[in-house]
């Protein structure tokens, strides 16, 4: 009797299973086909870096589908539309190929087409601490400092800042030939973006003495103005607190700092003067 009780148990599960299966079966197979996948579009992107001057070939693009809701304005679809044309501004490995970065088919490649109309490029040799030591990069902001001596007098030797808010061009290393050696020697060269007036001043600072690279924020469109600096005022300006506490000052609030700090006059001798228990400091000035 038992083994009876156990049989129908058993038919019963199966009996329930199948109709289970088969209406689960019935019901996936009334469900909609799968959703159609996000529509996309075929995008040209760069398959390496690309540096200003850099005439594209077509190994150094690949084609690859990008989400059409997203594609980039100026983005191409074609890879000969790029091919044979300049690189304007840097692109790097996987970055959509964008018009804008590119000369016009008729500029070519090479660095011209990458100047601005009425702007000038210029090179300028540089070494690890001129180029702040390999932090200027192209794209960067600089300003350029100048020291000069117009006469043969140490004491009329000047540092000054000839040029600010200059773009980098171009950052690398050329090679020359040492003409003594006959050897190749790696020399380290900066091309500057400036206005034709502005070449000049850059040219004459290179030629006649030293210049120095400082290196900007991009975000600072400040123009400084600087009245120079001589071997005489160097020890005897500023004093060197005073200097840090504005430098200190102008790094914690750098929005309420002024565009220009002009170095304040040099205070005369102070004296200390006693009286009982209180103590009082006057300047002590010198008639002209």
């Amino acid at each position: 009797m038992g083994r009876v009780r156990v049989f129908i148990v058993l038919v019963l599960a199966l009996g329930a299973g199948g109709v289970f299966a088969v209406g689960t079966y019935n019901y996936v197979q009334k469900l909609p086909k799968g959703t159609p996948g996000m529509p996309t579009r075929p995008v040209v992107v760069a398959a390496t870096d690309l540096d200003v001057g850099a005439e594209i070939t077509r190994e150094d693009l690949r084609v690859v589908e990008w989400p059409q809701s997203s594609v980039p304005q100026q983005a191409f679809n074609d890879p000969k539309e790029i091919v044979g044309r300049g690189v304007l501004m840097p692109i790097i490995q996987n970055e959509p190929v964008l018009g804008l970065k590119l000369a016009s088919k008729e500029a070519g490649a090479g660095l011209p087409p990458a100047i601005p109309p009425g702007l000038r490029a210029v090179s300028v040799r540089v070494n690890e601490v001129i180029g702040v030591a390999g932090y200027v990069l192209p794209g960067t902001r600089v300003d350029v400092l100048a020291t000069v001596n117009p006469s043969e007098k140490r004491e009329e030797i000047t540092s000054k800042v000839i040029l600010t808010n200059v773009q980098v061009l171009t950052a690398g290393t050329k090679i020359e030939r040492d003409v003594r050696d006959n050897k190749p020697t790696p020399v380290s060269v900066v091309t500057l973006l400036v206005a034709p007036e502005e070449s000049e001043r850059l040219t004459l600072a290179a030629t006649e003495g030293k210049i120095q690279l400082a290196l900007r924020n991009p975000l600072d469109k400040g123009v400084t103005a600087t009245p120079g600096i001589k071997p005489a005022a160097l020890m005897g300006g500023t004093p060197a607190a005073r200097s840090a506490v504005a430098r200190t000052k102008i790094a914690a609030n750098p929005a309420k700092s002024v565009a220009v700090m002009a170095p304040t006059a040099p205070e005369g001798a102070t004296v200390e003067i006693i009286r009982g228990d209180k103590r009082a400091h006057e300047i002590v000035r010198q008639e002209q």
